[in-house]
């Protein structure tokens, strides 16, 4: 008999990889002691995507619908998808004293958006240290607010849970509105949304400042992370604040001057793929809803435990659009160029977002019987890996929750990665003439 090796790709293997894991904690969500009351399988698995892709979209009530046992595979999904898979699964080799072959290494590249295989096993021993430190220190943050008022053992957990969804981007909450009974709370304001900033500038940035120290000895990427990063969630926070200050569903409609800045502020960063919200997000203006779609769309930073296109991704299009203007030939940011090869990678990743978003409006606005605002809402926060909802996620049809969970697998790999995992290399050798075509 003859028995033929099936060969995959590292893209197709990490695709597989996590499938698997959604299938598991989709059947472990659907066990009765998981759950208050009997949920249905594509909830079981939308809520397990969800989780393991660290977006923070619920079909059911988190903290109503899943007992303990539940909440603890929903938060350890989130982990495992936060952190990578293979992160853990090179820890664990590590502690075996195994050696990492070339193509684990390349896995690991990928599934954390790495252009490079170089330096792979020091950034996740790293980068899970970092973790860890980060989250026990917020989690004790969070204990001194809420023991207090819900005592150890609920303060406590409550503490763990939200400290580990909010550094991985996930924004699942274990209160059916969110953040929205601490809208003008400094403490919860400024911790959750301090670990969801630092989840989201990527591990690569946040171990380069680390042993760098000063900004003007950081890596080009690490530069343009943090200063894109403060100059949107700046700008973001001051729109909001306009905007909506007269709205009296949402800053409007809070009593002091101090809950309206926390409130634009939160709402202002949550949208880099955080999930979180303090507001009631169906009541914003349209005008509101439109910055944050964009927000979403870019997302967070390459490496970090959120999703969307990528800032450094917007940016390099922003810039390459800004030097064919000005008439150059080489895109140049702080005296150093970039190549056309990620020019065009940038471009290849946005260009197969926005044409999967909208494949997925259009057939969502044929299925759903829901505004298209909305819709598009619901779609580019799957694609984000965001969370947030003008609240209609519940309400999706069985096919319009497929469409979701799709959106939400492809927004955590990224379009790159699966569209490398069906594609087939070209392994040619010809050139061919070239012709000039009009454009424009």
């Amino acid at each position: 008999m003859n028995h033929r090796k099936i060969n995959l790709s590292p893209s197709q293997l990490l695709i597989l990889i996590f499938l698997v894991s959604i299938a598991i904690g989709g059947l472990l969500l659907k066990l009765p002691f998981a759950t208050t009351k009997s949920i249905s399988l594509i909830d079981a698995l939308f809520t397990a995507t969800s989780a393991m892709t660290v977006t923070g979209l619920a079909v059911v009530d988190t903290g109503t619908a899943f007992t303990l046992f539940g909440q603890l595979v929903i938060v350890s999904l989130i982990q495992l998808g936060g952190l990578g898979i293979m992160s853990f699964a090179v820890l664990i080799f590590i502690a075996l004293g195994k050696k990492i072959s070339l193509k684990e290494r390349i896995l690991i590249q990928q599934s954390l958006n790495q252009t490079s295989i170089g330096g792979m096993i020091y950034l996740v021993r790293n980068l899970f240290f970092f973790s860890i430190i980060i989250e026990g220190v917020a989690m004790i943050f969070l204990a001194f607010r809420w023991v207090p008022d819900m005592g150890w053992g609920k303060g406590l957990y409550y503490s763990f849970f939200h400290s580990i969804s909010a550094f991985n981007n996930a924004g699942f909450a274990l209160w059916s509105d969110s953040l929205m009974g601490y809208v003008g709370d400094p403490v919860v304001n400024i911790v959750l949304s301090l670990l969801f900033i630092i989840g989201g500038l990527g591990f690569t940035v946040i171990i380069d400042l680390w042993s760098k120290k000063k900004f003007k000895k950081l890596a080009l990427h690490s530069k343009l992370m943090i200063v894109g990063t403060f100059t949107i969630n700046i700008v973001a926070i001051l729109v909001i604040f306009a905007v909506e200050y007269s709205n009296p569903n949402t800053l409007g409609g809070l009593s002091s001057l101090g809950d309206k800045w926390w409130a634009a502020y939160f709402q202002a960063v949550t949208t880099r793929t955080a999930g979180f919200n303090s507001l009631d997000i169906a009541s914003l203006d349209e005008s509101t809803i439109f910055l944050m779609l964009l927000l979403m769309f870019v997302g967070a930073g390459s490496a970090s435990t959120g999703g969307g296109i990528k800032l450094t991704t917007f940016l390099v299009i922003a810039l390459a659009v800004v030097t064919y203007l000005r008439g150059k030939k080489e895109v140049v940011i702080g005296r150093r160029s970039i190549s056309n090869e990620i020019v065009f990678r940038s471009l290849a990743i946005s260009t197969i977002a926005v044409c999967f978003i909208f494949i997925a409006v259009f057939l969502l606005n044929i299925i759903e019987e829901e505004p298209f605002l909305t819709l598009l809402f619901e779609v580019v926060s799957a694609f984000g890996t965001v969370g947030l909802s003008m609240g209609i996620t519940a309400t999706l049809t069985t096919l319009g929750k497929v469409i979701i969970v799709f959106m939400m697998f492809l927004g955590k790999l990224g379009p790159l990665t699966l569209a490398f995992s069906l594609a087939k290399p070209d392994k040619s050798k010809i050139r061919y003439p070239s012709e000039s075509i009009l454009t424009g």
